[in-house]
C-alpha cells in the first residue's frame, strides 16, 4: 500500500501529511458529510489533536467515522 501526501495551511503554516488512500477517501466523505472542505476538516482535526501526530490523529479521525 502506498501513501499519499497532500499538503494543507494549518495555522498559517504549510504542512505535508501522507495516508493511505483509503483513508483519504474516508475523511473526504466526513468533510462532506459536514458540508466542509477536507482542509477545514483537516484543521478541525488538527485543532483537537493534542500532541499526537497529525497523520494518527487523522486515521483515528477515520477510523472512529467507520463504526
Amino acid at each position: 500500500m502506498s501513501l499519499k501526501k497532500r499538503s494543507f495551511t494549518l495555522s498559517g503554516h504549510r504542512t505535508s501529511v501522507a495516508l493511505e488512500a483509503e483513508f483519504w477517501a474516508v475523511l473526504e466523505l466526513c468533510a462532506a458529510r459536514e458540508t466542509i472542505s477536507l482542509p477545514a476538516l483537516v484543521a478541525k482535526i488538527d485543532a483537537t489533536r493534542r500532541s499526537r501526530p497529525l497523520a494518527s490523529a487523522l486515521r483515528l479521525y477515520a477510523l472512529a467515522a467507520k463504526q
